[in-house]
């Protein structure tokens, strides 16, 4: 697309800057606008914007040796120009160049371009070259006067946006490129240590990246393998690791109350209690990170870990064993979770173990009616309520815990950076201040607490996740966490059989769900939309849902959606769960925790469109009891002859697998780490150029020499960390 000149005015040098007091900030053009968009605001951050693709202006191409298909430059001279409105109006200019003829197509077009493109011209143009109706041509084209010499690198092509013209990115990153210290911060040692190819430096390999030489192969440089590249992604991956294993040890420097067992003379702990009164025997597994969280929450540096367990591996007990422990010591404990449903699930079970002990549990969410919610901040504030479950609304301004000693995030991917540091932060100031005259010796209120989490400054984290984290993700994202995995099932959990059906034996399914109901069992049906969408053909839960009310006589189908009032989704839940509703229609709010034991099938719709952890934890709301489960993934193509390759791969691992880690490891292959990450890494370091799937020798090379350069260069380290990831670096807190 040719473009227009930038105003004199828009120069990159003109970049925001920080203003003194009282001084005046003009006003930023369009393009400051969008460079901010963008995210480039410093020198390096120009110089680390990296083109998407290259166009090569090193030499002019004959048309008689260009080929259908080829994107070339050629000098012509201009033999015809005309406005055409057949079948619409455009500009078309014919142009030869001693060898062949080519039309020029031009749908936008301005009174300059005829201007430049007008007969008796020449000019230099660049585009593909297509066959036509009437010849050859090239449809939009970029062009400007013949004359001047030749480019000698290839062309960048930056990704940009609205408002941000490729002559001014492209003039922004040059500018910023020479601008930015791009002093070396790697020491000499590291680079002769397995880094494999390095250039001599991170000018030098930036320099070539954005303006590589015409003989480079093209192909080294779109698989990023080339030297440069490799470069590049070393310093990124070396950056993280930094900065994770910084965040790590800032952590171990910070004081928590350490959640000792107090003396309890012959009475159990809450723990032994809680053990004697479950209904089942704890898995080894789960045994196994339970001893690991027990043994963090007796130290006095808090914990941060991730526990990590398939669908049904049951977590929740752990956590609740943590809880116990938390609540023995004389300290509150809160839970969060994502949805109310799934909060609501959590609840109900801890007040079935706990309460029975003389465990106050309170309940909050943001449906709670203004009464519930006073009493509920009132038991909380007081220290009453040893236990706080709820959803986001945990972390309110008005939820003032009295000593709040560990938070648990079940689904932790689902909650963003600000929210998990602000349930951190729930630790409040009278709590501390009252801990510090304890362990002063001075008269205390009485809380049963052994007052040597006095200085605590962060409450213990244990975070939750039904998504198995791969390997590389828990090197590198996850690298700041300890990583807790159940990886055994308790006994009795039946094996779910998985099959892809065609949305064309929709009539088999509803046949397979009446033989399930006259057996006595419930079944899911899970819909991706609730209503109409103009863009998307599917067909909603709402239709679904009168759809088998229709096609089951004598069966209550309920229907169940997030955009339902809470007290309608419960009451419907509730109807489920009781066995009241044979089929239960619903979106994906029954992803996580719901447990229903009589359910023994799933039916899926358009599981095309879901994602392959999401179809897992789907899959994991059956299978639950003695019977034998199934789980259908219905599939439609639309207008396609077929699936596309990457929702083939989804429902091929689906049926392949039930082991969620195995699913995890396919997911990181198909859909790359945001699967996995969610909001954890909001305005966090993502990997910009390093990729987990094919880097795992440059990850494992970071990984190796992080501690090392954190220990003996850490000058170097913090102007690494300062160069990659400026600020975002404090986002690893969460």
């Amino acid at each position: 697309m040719p473009t227009r000149s930038a105003p004199a005015a828009s120069s990159p040098k003109a970049l925001p800057v920080a203003a003194g007091a009282g001084a005046a900030v003009a006003p930023k053009s369009q393009p400051q606008k969008a460079l901010d968009k963008l995210g480039l605001r410093r020198d390096i951050d120009l110089a680390l914007h990296l083109p998407l693709r290259y166009e090569d202006e090193t030499r002019i191409t004959r048309l008689a040796d260009a080929r259908d298909g080829d994107m070339v430059q050629i000098e012509a001279q201009v033999t015809h120009s005309e406005i055409t409105f057949r079948p619409r109006r455009q500009l078309r200019v014919t142009v030869d160049d001693g060898s062949d003829t080519c039309v020029l197509r031009f749908i936008n077009f301005y009174p300059s371009h005829q201007k430049t493109l007008s007969v008796g011209a020449r000019v230099r143009v660049r585009g593909e070259i297509r066959g036509g109706f009437v010849g050859r041509e090239m449809v939009h084209p970029s062009f400007r006067a013949a004359g001047g010499e030749l480019a000698t690198a290839l062309t960048p092509v930056y990704p940009t946006v609205a408002g941000l013209p490729q002559a001014y990115l492209r003039k922004a990153v040059l500018g910023g490129l020479a601008r930015a210290d791009l002093a070396e911060t790697l020491p000499a040692e590291f680079l002769s240590k397995n880094l494999p190819q390095p250039l001599s430096s991170l000018r030098e390999a930036l320099q070539f990246l954005h303006h590589p030489t015409p003989d480079v192969m093209l192909a080294t440089l779109e698989d990023r393998s080339h030297p440069a590249w490799q470069r590049l992604k070393a310093e990124e991956l070396l950056a993280q690791q930094l900065s994770q294993l910084q965040a790590r040890r800032v952590r171990a420097a910070m004081r928590a109350p350490p959640l000792r067992l107090p003396v309890h003379g012959p009475q159990c702990t809450l723990q032994e209690q809680l053990l004697e009164r479950l209904p089942f025997r704890l898995t080894a597994a789960q045994q196994r990170v339970g001893a690991e969280i027990a043994a963090d929450l007796t130290r006095n540096a808090p914990m941060h870990r991730l526990l990590q367990g398939d669908v049904g591996s049951g977590k929740t007990v752990v956590a609740a064993l943590a809880a116990a422990r938390c609540m023995d010591a004389g300290w509150q404990c809160a839970l969060m979770a994502p949805t109310e449903i799934l909060a609501e699930q959590h609840f109900r079970k801890l007040i079935g173990w706990l309460e029975p002990l003389g465990i106050q549990t309170a309940w909050l969410t943001g449906s709670q009616k203004a009464k519930e919610r006073r009493e509920a901040l009132a038991m909380i504030e007081s220290g009453a309520a040893g236990l706080v479950v709820g959803t986001h609304a945990v972390i309110q301004d008005k939820v003032v815990f009295k000593n709040l000693a560990l938070a648990i995030i079940d689904e932790q991917h689902r909650f963003g950076v600000a929210q998990r540091l602000a349930l951190r932060s729930k630790m409040t100031p009278h709590a501390v201040r009252a801990e510090l005259v304890e362990a002063s010796g001075s008269p205390s209120t009485g809380s049963g607490r052994t007052g040597e989490g006095a200085r605590g400054e962060e409450p213990h984290l244990l975070m939750m996740t039904a998504t198995p984290i791969p390997r590389t993700l828990a090197m590198s994202y996850y690298a700041d966490l300890d990583v807790s995995t159940i990886d055994e099932l308790p006994p009795g959990r039946t094996p779910i059989v998985t099959k892809v059906v065609s949305e064309a034996r929709r009539d088999e399914v509803v046949e397979r769900i009446r033989s399930q109901l006259a057996e006595g069992r419930q079944v899911y049906w899970v819909c991706p939309l609730i209503e109409e969408s103009e863009s998307v053909d599917l067909i909603n839960a709402t239709q679904t849902h009168e759809a088998l009310s229709a096609a089951l006589p004598g069966t209550q189908v309920g229907l169940l959606h997030s955009r339902m009032p809470p007290a309608e989704k419960k009451a419907v839940m509730a109807l489920f769960t009781s066995g009241q509703l044979g089929v239960l229609v619903s979106t994906t709010v029954i992803e996580v925790g719901v447990d229903v034991p009589n359910a023994s099938l799933m039916v899926i719709e358009h599981a095309e469109r879901f994602g392959l952890s999401q179809l897992h934890q789907l899959r994991g709301r059956v299978g639950r009891g003695a019977a034998a489960s199934a789980c259908v993934l219905l599939y439609s193509t639309g207008d396609a002859p077929r699936l596309g390759e990457t929702a083939r791969a989804r429902l091929k691992a689906m049926v392949e697998t039930q082991d969620g880690f195995e699913i995890a490891r396919r997911d990181l292959e198909i859909r790359g780490p945001g699967e996995f990450l969610g909001a954890r890494q909001s305005g966090a370091p993502l990997l910009r150029f390093a990729d987990l799937a094919t880097d795992t020798e440059l990850l494992a090379w970071a990984r190796a020499l992080a501690p090392v350069m954190l220990d003996k260069y850490p000058d170097l380290a913090h102007r690494h960390i300062l160069r990659w990831l400026g600020g975002k670096a404090e986002f690893l807190k969460a």
